[in-house]
């Protein structure tokens, strides 16, 4: 096995473990980080996404919870003792059954201890959800050093500390303390900082946001973003890797895993502390040290990585890239059916450094025999604002076939006489066979249906076409890179 292999598997075992999990800290009092993680691994989250919520998990569609072996353990377990209605252990060692992964959650000072243990039972992967370490003070410093010193003499890795855990979605791994199970799709996200990872399952459901894998990395004590981005790099359920960072600990290990999967699998980062007041609280947040942000661009820009600039960008465009195919060029076509938001996509693509596409002629000579005389003549289509389903379809099935056009733009504007659903229904059949990318803008909440028929069917859509745009720029980006490599 070459070492590349084996740092895979060392980090598969976190999110595929084959014998069992134990929960260190476990608890049957609400309000405990210890019961959240124990009621998530037993019955997917601790509150259900439930029927009603926007959401991807369908009506009807229990959330599971996991199916391996946990055991949750309580240094004041009883004999005889249930913890979220499984038997409970004073210790690991306690257990009768083997235990390969291992989730800590109690106060720092003891966490060498139960490390000692855990390395007595032989587990191999640990998440120390703990705070009070690197980030807190020069104690904390000394904890972690001699937790990490434990875990290298006994073969374990670690995620943490100071973290909320975390989650594979496809075999219904909830080990984490957040409220709710994400919904299941392509995207792989990391991130540095807890709270955020909170906010972002809370923004999935309305947004139509899938994950495969979901990390909450903390203070990186151990496993870094190179590891977990090396095995989503191997992971089928992976179509894309999302990340925010304040800092990277091993740059020369980061931009070298970059370089060994950025061809297989697109990253996008969003990247904290480019100012001097952001650097010095990412340091406080998480014990961090923020290089030089001209640095990272110049890291990015040399190995194909996109770099969002807010965590709204990072998930629309990771969204584009999870579900469409790369753009071999940079001419998008905007079909829209109202003039103000097909001019403000025009005005943001060529701002964006992108080309408002000249249509062929015969394009041009298609669409006046058909639409109404009062249409654009030109590049936003704007097929006005009684456009029906079957006029999308008609100019939507031009633009497709134009060979001067490599992406395409749909906007659809509530009016009395719009068909949001069977609009969003004839996009995704006249996409579904096409190799060029499409993103969409359904304007207003009572096309929430019809947008989630989009995304459900991998056309991503957002609210307003500033957006699109930037999605559509990250599969632009993409498709200059495959590109360069002679990979498109």
């Amino acid at each position: 096995m070459t070492e590349t292999a084996e740092r895979i598997e060392q980090i598969r075992n976190f999110f595929e473990p084959t014998l069992g999990i134990a929960v260190i800290g476990a608890s049957n009092k609400k309000g405990k980080v210890g019961n959240a993680i124990i009621v998530n691994l037993t019955k997917g989250a601790v509150k259900s996404a439930g029927v009603g919520k926007a959401g991807l998990y369908k009506k009807g569609e229990s959330i599971k919870g996991y199916e391996g072996n946990i055991y949750p353990v309580n240094v004041r377990a009883k004999p005889g003792e249930k913890i979220g209605g499984l038997p409970a252990y004073k210790s690991i060692l306690d257990i009768p059954d083997p235990v390969d992964h291992a989730i800590i959650a109690v106060p720092s000072k003891f966490v060498p201890g139960v490390m000692e243990e855990c390395a007595q039972k032989g587990v191999k992967s640990v998440v120390i959800i703990t705070a009070g370490f690197s980030e807190y003070d020069e104690q904390g410093q000394k904890l972690e050093k001699k937790v990490l010193e434990i875990a290298h003499k006994n073969g374990m890795r670690i995620i943490g500390p100071n973290c909320l855990g975390i989650i594979r979605t496809f075999n219904n791994l909830n080990a984490s303390f957040s409220d709710l199970m994400p919904p299941k799709g392509p995207i792989s996200f990391i991130s540095q900082s807890g709270a955020l990872c909170t906010a972002v399952i809370n923004y999935s459901f309305d947004e139509r946001i899938g994950f495969a894998n979901f990390v909450s990395i903390g203070n990186k004590a151990d496993v870094d973003d190179a590891d977990l981005m090396e095995y989503f790099a191997d992971d089928p359920r992976t179509k894309v890797i999302a990340l925010y960072i304040e800092s990277v600990k091993d740059g020369k290990k980061f931009r070298e895993v970059i370089e060994n999967i950025i061809e297989k699998v697109p990253i996008v980062v969003a990247k904290s502390g480019r100012t001097i007041a952001g650097a010095q609280a990412a340091s406080s947040h998480t014990g961090s040290i923020a290089g030089s942000d001209t640095i990272y661009d110049a890291v990015f820009s040399q190995y194909g990585v996109y770099r969002a600039t807010s965590m709204n960008e990072l998930f629309y465009c990771a969204k584009a890239l999870g579900y469409q195919p790369p753009a071999k060029g940079d001419r998008v076509a905007i079909l829209t059916n109202a003039g103000g938001p097909g001019v403000m996509a025009a005005d943001d693509v060529y701002l964006q450094g992108l080309t408002v596409a000249k249509l062929e002629k015969r394009t041009i000579d298609a669409l006046n025999a058909e639409l109404p005389a009062a249409w654009s003549h030109r590049n936003p289509v704007d097929i006005l604002g009684d456009a029906l389903a079957d006029r999308y379809e008609f100019a939507l099935n031009l633009l497709v076939e134009d060979k001067n056009t490599d992406a395409i733009i749909v906007i659809l504007t509530p009016t009395a006489m719009v068909e949001p659903l069977q609009t969003a229904k004839i996009v995704v059949d006249i996409m579904k066979d096409s190799d060029k990318p499409v993103s969409c803008a359904w304007l207003g909440l009572e096309s929430r249906m019809s947008s989630f028929y989009l995304d459900d069917h991998g056309i991503p859509e957002v609210s307003f076409p500033d957006r699109c745009v930037k999605a559509i720029k990250a599969l632009v980006h993409r498709g200059k890179f495959l590109k360069k490599r002679n990979l498109l």
